[in-house]
């Protein structure tokens, strides 16, 4: 063995004669002599021909592979699903969409190990995947790197830039006649212009930005568009730097640890990005060995200021967002408050900050003209949610951060669509769609549609919506999701009848229904749970998932 040549650990697989079958399989691949002496580099490529966020993967793994072989390394590539929430929304299969995360982990860890790869890379994109591998980069500590696919560009259309949001939007758009169906039909032609994750601040883009802070992408890489060569550049960087992480032996727990998350919570906050970030960070620092909690997101929030605003809590769009300096930009202004954690690259989160520039000073603002003294997401808790559930904060107009009104409760998003397309919603109104937890739907849905045809319907500012299931990061009203304990497993929200009072406050961080503790149980003995069949996954799922509180994940029983 060379002198300071590193012990590989793929050497248990590749050397000594009793290795020799592995080897020869190996060759039936392409390995050639000296291949055996490189470190073995995974990449973990989720490209499909059905998700616009993974469709343009191919050119970009060719990249990674690329800067793998010149730094030395041997690369192999395997294939992770991956979902399209947009296409399955509203539909029974949007059910699959958040046990999907846990897929994704599990396939990595089984091909990673199984083929005991020295380090790794994740090329990912979208709402599950990309927390799914950061999940696995946790679980098993290896070397790796992630490589975040990119936005798409808006849409356009009669001068006005869009997303995917704006046609879910347009759907209530048209049924209370504020658009006309060529209008409808445009906006739908225009609104996802080619490859990339969905245009606005999302989820899936929201993670990227996630994976950006916790220091375990390139900088830049969160914003950097789909269809750029500077997306290009990064993919062949991050291959080369997959190989530099083995070679020196820094696996992702030396890098991320408590100060990373709350670093993440924190940028979160101040982007005003995706409530599932409550979900995922939560699965995500579980994997990482930090405990970390909805009262950390609310503790964050309480002193970070909102300082951009994209669609749909704003105008802007991801774009914007890179031009005026992407992630880095944002952490150079949160500078002050921020953790000196590690990254990836050998650079700290705070030297990342200093080097960076804000271009753009109304896309990324400055903590003296934020555009909310307090951050994107509050934690509420009350008699409707003992064990707490998340709000959107930045995407709720002034008017309505107190709320009081009736409730008008459904057992079904599809009821409840139907009630609000009958225009039988109206303005005051507490629309209550339960059973879409973890356990009841099951699967945790997100109920994007609802939420888009409220705003359709010019509703979005004077009715709550609030359920056990969840919201895209495209959601923008009164949108409570994640409360906790779900109606499933007897919470609160399964007592609820038409006409009780819910109150809503969010600079108090409470959430109640006007009705006393003994009506509650007395009404959840008579209950009539509906029903709910289900098999295969699914029914796994169920059985072994948590609350949402505890971030969704799946529940081992111990020996």
């Amino acid at each position: 063995m060379a002198k300071g040549r590193p012990i590989l650990r793929s050497e248990a697989m590749k050397k000594g004669e009793s290795r020799a079958a592995a080897r020869g399989l190996l060759r039936a691949t392409g390995f050639e002599d000296d291949d055996f002496d490189r470190p073995l580099i995974a990449v973990a490529n989720s490209f499909n021909t059905i998700v616009p966020g993974h469709i343009h993967m191919g050119p970009l793994v060719a990249e990674v592979k690329r800067g793998i072989e010149d730094a030395g390394g041997k690369a192999f590539e395997f294939g992770i699903p991956g979902i399209c929430d947009g296409i399955a929304m509203g539909l029974p299969g949007m059910r699959y969409s958040l046990p999907s995360r846990e897929i994704v982990a599990d396939a990595t860890e089984a091909m990673v190990e199984a083929h005991v790869a020295d380090g790794w890379v994740g090329v990912t994109n979208c709402d599950k995947i990309t927390p799914g591998m950061l999940m696995a980069c946790g679980r098993m500590d290896v070397p790796s790197v992630m490589l975040t696919a990119g936005p798409m560009m808006p849409g356009e259309y009669k001068g006005r830039r869009l997303d995917v949001i704006s046609i879910f939007e347009a759907v209530g758009e048209l049924a209370a006649g504020r658009i006309d169906d060529d209008d409808f039909r445009e906006i739908e032609r225009r609104a996802c212009p080619g490859a990339g994750s969905c245009a606005g601040l999302f989820t899936a883009n929201t993670m990227a930005c996630m994976t950006e802070a916790l220091g375990l992408s390139v900088p830049g890489c969160a914003t950097s568009h789909a269809l750029t060569e500077t997306k290009r550049e990064m993919a062949y960087e991050t291959g080369k730097l997959a190989v530099e992480l083995v070679r020196k032996g820094t696996r992702p727990r030396d890098i991320v640890d408590e100060k990373s998350f709350e670093n993440a919570v924190r940028v979160d906050n101040a982007i005003g990005g995706s409530t599932n970030t409550c979900l995922h960070l939560i699965a995500i620092a579980k994997e990482f060995g930090v405990a970390l909690d909805l009262d950390v997101f609310d503790k964050v929030s309480r002193v970070t200021k909102h300082i951009v605003a994209l669609r749909p809590g704003g105008e802007h769009f991801m774009i914007d967002l890179d031009e005026a300096g992407g992630i880095p930009g944002v952490l150079h202004v949160l500078m002050p408050a921020l953790h000196d954690a590690k990254t990836v690259t050998g650079k700290s989160i705070l030297r990342i900050a200093e080097e960076a520039k804000v271009a753009e000073s109304n896309v990324i603002r400055s903590l003296d003209n934020a555009y909310h003294e307090e951050g994107g997401i509050a934690a509420l808790r009350g008699s409707l949610a003992e064990e707490g559930c998340v709000v959107k904060q930045s995407a709720v107009v002034a008017s309505m951060r107190r709320f009081e009104g009736p409730a008008r409760a459904f057992d079904s998003e599809d009821d409840a669509t139907k009630a609000m397309l009958a225009g039988e919603i109206m303005k005051g109104d507490a629309v209550v769609i339960r059973y879409q937890g973890p356990k009841g739907a099951p699967g945790m849905p997100e109920m994007l549609g609802p939420t888009s045809i409220l705003t359709g319907l010019g509703l979005g500012e004077s009715v709550a919506l609030v359920t056990d299931g969840r919201f895209s990061g495209g959601t923008r009203g009164l949108c409570v999701g994640h409360v906790s304990p779900e109606a499933y497993v007897g919470g609160a929200l399964a007592a609820l009848r038409d006409g009780d009072i819910i109150r809503i406050d969010l600079d108090a961080r409470d959430i109640d229904v006007l009705i006393s503790e003994r009506e509650i149980k007395a009404r959840l003995k008579e209950r009539r749970m509906p029903e709910q069949k289900v098999g295969g996954y699914l029914r796994r799922y169920r059985d072994q998932v948590s609350s949402a509180s505890l971030g969704a994940v799946l529940q081992t029983s111990s020996r």
